[in-house]
């Protein structure tokens, strides 16, 4: 008998993941409200998030840099945000290796 999941394919493996060339294209809002659009957060009841909150900001993220084109993510995301909340995002592995690989200032700061 053989095992079938090695073969597997996840959908999520499927999707297309984006970054931008630089850390410094990444101008987005460190402070205030942000309301995403519903291609980047599709569930129902969706609200504006604080970027000043860790606890928004990091939840934004983690849809930003899962969900995102590069567009997107120059538009909604802080260089400097991100670089401080990088360690506390809970991210798929692809992300974290397309992020860490073309920027060699996020490698290392995880906990």
């Amino acid at each position: 008998m053989t095992d079938d999941t090695t073969k597997r394919i996840r959908y999520r493996d499927t999707i297309p993941i984006e970054a931008p060339e630089s850390l410094d294209e990444l101008t987005g809002p460190a402070t205030g409200e942000i309301l995403l659009p519903t291609h980047l957060r599709w569930a129902p009841g969706s609200r504006p998030d604080d970027m000043g909150n860790d606890a928004d900001a990091r939840l934004a993220y983690q849809f930003i840099l899962s969900e995102g084109t590069a567009e997107d993510q120059k538009e909604f995301i802080n260089r400097d945000r991100l670089i401080e909340l990088w360690p506390t995002l809970s991210l798929d592995q692809r992300v974290v290796k397309l992020w860490e690989g073309r920027f060699p200032q996020l490698r290392g700061l995880a906990w």
